[in-house]
């Protein structure tokens, strides 16, 4: 599946690759590719919900709101709040994909962007500026991540 992607520039959220108080650098700006919103509707379709346009909306059938799908609970404010910028340990141990696997941080059905592992493990709390129960998935791993609201994250595997 070939994708199409908004010019960073474009990009109306790119204000959050842009904090001054979480410096992206210029070589991981250049992996972070928003999708177009075709290319976002694929992703979503495919990979998270043909049915739901957003995690609020899960209905029977769609993997995320099985229970199973979810092995543990865990919170991530606290280490998003702290100077520290590494990821919460239990994600790394969760989730051993290699740097270059191609991650795709999923908003919304119209709202995803393209990056890779290790562009997300530099950059996630950039990321999680919205965290309305965006999931974060590689096409290649069947690991899954979901970050709620209530600064929870959830560790499982897509159904």
């Amino acid at each position: 599946m070939s994708h199409s992607y908004i010019p960073f520039d474009l990009y109306k959220r790119k204000w959050i690759f842009n904090h001054k108080d979480l410096p992206v650098s210029d070589d991981d700006k250049a992996l972070i590719k928003p999708l177009t919103d075709k290319s976002a509707m694929e992703v979503w379709d495919k990979w998270i919900s043909n049915k739901s346009s957003r995690a609020e909306l899960f209905e029977k059938g769609d993997w995320p709101i099985k229970q199973d799908a979810w092995a543990a609970t865990e919170h991530w404010q606290s280490a998003w709040d702290s100077n520290d910028n590494a990821m919460p340990e239990a994600i790394i141990a969760h989730i051993q994909w290699p740097d270059d696997a191609v991650v795709y941080f999923c908003y919304e059905k119209y709202q995803i962007v393209e990056t890779r592992w290790d562009v997300f493990v530099r950059n996630w709390k950039c990321f999680l500026f919205f965290d309305d129960g965006p999931i974060l998935i590689s096409p290649k791993h069947k690991q899954a991540l979901m970050f709620l609201q209530n600064g929870q994250y959830k560790l499982g595997v897509r159904g």
